[in-house]
């Protein structure tokens, strides 16, 4: 067999497809549409909301929502005002009637993933900001805050980043970050933890200067004083600082304790004296510390692990944990509770905990001198509880992801994930009765039972079927290959296509930019109810191979100040479930890596597009790639020709290095168990003049993807072999159902041929089903509560292979030069322009959508009210902070 690429791109990039008949891909042939009635994300009546994970979100008591993730919480010594901090700035709501007085914004338009105090007497309110300020706001008689002043923790340097310091997308001298902060008893004393320089920055709040600062351990995140106010105890989120014999990786400068997988391996509290200045004991704890809580008398401090699931209760008399307290709902369940904030009574006989993996708070009931600490029941919070203070009986907890990013009374017509639709909840702490009721509500909606039930033994005598019901089971299928891409929204995508659920008024990327795609969809099945987990790359990448993102990313959506997770160049962004390939090399199944988790340079003179292009069509190679892959494991599996991300190098790159390795291993016999191949170019770099246009760079994805499962389809593994593909997110685009709604391709001898499945799947779902088909346990509780994915399989083979389809759009078809431009598409290469594209995530999602929507339809009407959170058309709605205003009632 030819290579069906090559003659395609040598042939000059011809259409040879009628527009009719890329058409019929979409819309002619027997495709048996799943009549299942299954949930969709959104609002499920009287039931909840279904989110992205498939958890159901009805928390107790009452909430109140806005635009906005939630990070802190506190509340005034009267209980009339509480104030939550999100990644916009702060937001005031009335206790007594719960409706939202004011919202006030940053001026610098960013804040820290924690850090909001309040002086006792409900005056003066502090607020960590994004880079390297402490902001006071001055609190009037109604309650209401107002910027009186911001104080600089850290003069940042002025000297610009090096151009290899934006190749990592990050400054080369990064700002100190500030987080938890706590005040001295007498209130003129500020205590800041400074999280990328690894101190407790101490500030004078009468001068607004800073008068020192302590050494303490690796990324500190909270800190509270003691009663007499001569200690602080600080959480070390990255733990103690490493040693010569330790192993190592770079955590936002600092050299950070891992193990073997890259992931962050130790926890600590700091226990800082404040009259010598230095730190008197660090006291080992679980990993990623975060939020902590200490007694009235100072005996005994509260820790909350995140990457542990558990939290530290610690004597500080003699400076020791002195227990270990897992907030799991049930003792049997994997990782992923995410505990990151706690709370105690009033009385101190309960701790509440915010468990952000179960969107519940866990009610422990703390140990006396006859019982140990124990788990006594679990109250229905938001999605992913981030806060949690206790006030006059009633709980007031900061959901960080709330309700979604889909609420039909705020926004009218579609969604997009960066409708961040945060809530603050209210409940009052329950009877024994009324807990009852709340665990038997979260043991539900949190799919605790599902969990569970992903980890029960294997029947034994059960014949191989393409996706077993149970671990170690036999599956038909001896090799997977898992593409992952970047993005895009089902409707983007799929929207023309009639036979399922789709809105072709916003399908951009048709079957004629996509046949291949489309093609795909047509002979195997389309899922038209597949969502991402995540919004961002930054998340999304972590939710596609690890099923599960770390308290580290949820938190830091006001601003990536530690590190890009996609280039694993930060061990805090990982969770202790570890990575896929983590799971697959442990149970000794081979793994081969192409491009996942990696940045590429072109070392050329000029590393453009044409210039990498020209040389891949001539054939002449005289233009090299150097590969970037922080974590160790990974690049050790990895395929080091194989590009990462770097728009600059088209797909079909990446498609020649996997063909050609495929091609090794039919000649061997075999082939990895896992393969994951990464195509980025869907992603897109705008309309930037002198780059390929949108369409193109799609068009350049679509052939790739094309020619791969023709190749595998065509190889002797083919009958053993099934291809998964995804979009890492959906965040560049809209869609009707919801913005996590994306496309998910299956290709297999056993996939069903020309079938719509409408049964609800996401990320963790595709996880799961690889895990059942190679006979590994899931990794957490997410990718175990999956459902996972059999009405895609049938148990007959159908061995007949893909044949790639021709691209229509050349894929080298340019944006015009900025002197050829006017009015409009004038401004829209501007804005191209002003975009950074070294790194996914850099770019502003809202503008770089309304530049693909340009690209696509011209001047016609933008869905404005369709874009992100921080977007103008939010702005038009009156649903956004404007930065510039300061006061958004």
């Amino acid at each position: 067999m030819g290579n069906p690429g090559e003659s395609i791109l040598e042939t000059g990039i011809k259409p040879t497809l009628s527009l009719f008949s890329l058409a019929l891909i979409c819309m002619a042939g027997a495709i048996v549409v799943s009549c299942a009635s299954e949930p969709r994300v959104g609002a499920q009546s009287s039931k909840g909301i279904v989110v992205s994970t498939e958890q159901i979100i009805h928390p107790a008591g009452k909430s109140v929502k806005f635009f906005g993730r939630p990070v802190d919480i506190a509340i005034s010594s009267n209980g009339k005002n509480l104030f939550v901090k999100d990644n916009r700035g702060i937001v005031l709501i009335d206790t007594a009637s719960f409706t939202i007085r004011q919202q006030l914004s940053i001026p610098d338009g960013g804040v820290s993933m924690h850090g909001l105090c309040l002086t006792r007497d409900g005056t003066r309110l502090y607020v960590t900001g994004a880079d390297n300020a402490l902001w006071e706001a001055a609190i009037d008689s109604t309650g209401k805050a107002a910027w009186r002043r911001q104080i600089i923790l850290s003069k940042l340097p002025t000297s610009k980043p090096s151009d290899r310091s934006r190749m990592d997308g990050f400054d080369e001298i990064r700002p100190p970050y500030p987080c938890g902060v706590a005040l001295s008893p007498n209130e003129q004393t500020a205590y800041v933890c400074l999280s990328i320089r690894n101190t407790l920055d101490i500030v004078n709040l009468k001068t607004g200067k800073e008068i020192g600062d302590i050494n303490v351990g690796v990324a500190p995140y909270d800190v509270v004083l003691s009663p007499g106010g001569d200690k602080a105890y600080v959480t070390n989120w990255a733990g103690r600082r490493a040693n010569a014999k330790d192993h190592t990786a770079m955590s936002a400068g600092t050299p950070t304790v891992v193990d073997d997988r890259g992931i962050a391996s130790t926890g600590s509290v700091s226990i800082v004296d404040l009259k010598k200045h230095k730190v008197t004991a660090e006291i080992s704890v679980g990993l990623h510390p975060a939020g902590v809580a200490l007694t009235h008398d100072g005996k005994r401090l509260y820790v909350a692990n995140a990457n542990s699931d558990t939290v530290s209760v610690i004597d500080t008399v003699v400076h020791r944990v002195v227990e270990s307290i897992s907030v799991k709902p049930d003792p049997s369940l994997l990782f992923g509770s995410l505990p990151n904030a706690l709370a105690l009574s009033p009385d101190e006989s309960t701790l509440f905990v915010a468990n952000g993996g179960n969107n519940a708070l866990a009610v422990v009931k703390l140990a006396d001198p006859t019982h140990s600490s124990q788990v006594v029941g679990f109250i229905p919070a938001g999605w992913f509880p981030a806060a949690v203070t206790v006030k006059d009986g009633r709980l007031f907890v900061a959901n960080l992801k709330g309700i979604g990013s889909r609420d039909a009374s705020m926004v009218k017509a579609g969604w997009s994930t960066q409708f961040y639709c945060g809530t603050v909840s209210s409940v009052d702490i329950p009877d024994v009765a009324t807990l009852s009721q709340y665990t038997r509500q979260v043991t539900r909606d949190a799919r605790v039972p599902e969990s569970l039930a992903a980890l029960r033994n294997a029947d034994t005598g059960i014949a191989a079927v393409p996706v077993p019901q149970h671990v170690g089971e036999p599956s038909l299928f001896q090799h997977l290959v898992y593409i992952i891409k970047e993005n895009r929204t089902y409707d983007q995508m799929f929207g023309d296509i009639t036979t399922a659920n789709g809105d072709p008024d916003l399908c951009i990327f048709d079957a004629r930019v996509t046949p291949n795609h489309h093609a795909i969809a047509r002979q195997f099945v389309l899922l038209d109810n597949f969502y991402c987990n995540g919004v961002v790359s930054m998340d999304g990448h972590q939710w596609a191979v690890e099923g599960e993102t770390a308290d580290s990313i949820e938190k830091t959506f006001g601003g990536l100040a530690r590190g890009n997770p996609f280039v694993g160049d930060d061990p805090m962004a990982f969770v202790s479930s570890g990575f896929l390939w983590d799971d697959v090399l442990l149970h000794g199944l081979s793994f081969r890596n192409f491009g996942e988790m990696s940045t590429t340079a072109v070392v050329a003179p000029d590393p453009s597009f044409t210039t990498v292009y020209r040389d891949y069509l001539a054939k002449t190679r005289h233009i090299a790639f150097k590969q970037k892959m922080s974590i160790d494991e990974l690049r050790r599996y990895s395929n080091p020709d194989s590009p990462g991300w770097n728009l600059a190098i088209p797909d079909q790159i990446r498609a020649d290095v996997f063909i050609k390795e495929l091609n090794s291993d039919e000649a061997s016999g075999e082939m990895p168990n896992l393969t994951i191949l990464y195509l980025p170019s869907d992603h897109t770099s705008g309309v930037i003049p002198g780059e390929p246009t949108p369409a193109a760079m799609v068009a350049d994805n679509d052939l790739a993807l094309g020619r791969v499962v023709d190749a595998i389809s065509h190889s002797k593994f083919w009958p053993t072999t099934c291809i998964f593909v995804v979009e890492d997110d959906s965040q560049d685009g809209v869609d009707h159902v919801d913005g996590h709604r994306s496309l998910c391709l299956v290709a297999s001898p056993y996939t069903r041929r020309h079938r719509v499945v409408s049964k609800f799947y996401n990320q963790t779902s595709v996880l799961h089903t690889m895990e059942l088909m190679l006979g590994l346990p899931p990794m957490n509780q997410m990718d175990a509560m999956a459902p996972i994915m059999s009405d895609c399989f049938s148990q007959h083979a159908d061995l007949s292979a893909y044949v790639a389809v021709p691209n229509v759009i050349p894929l080298d078809h340019m944006n015009l030069p900025m002197s050829a431009l006017n009015n409009s598409a004038r401004h829209w290469a501007m804005q191209s322009v002003a975009q950074r594209f070294d790194l996914p995530d850099l770019a502003d999602e809202d503008t770089l959508n309304r530049v693909i929507w340009y690209s696509a339809r011209g001047d016609q009407r933008y869905p404005s009210e369709l874009a992100g959170a921080h977007g103008k058309g939010l702005r038009k709605l009156g649903l956004a902070i404007d930065p510039d205003s300061g006061d958004d009632d």
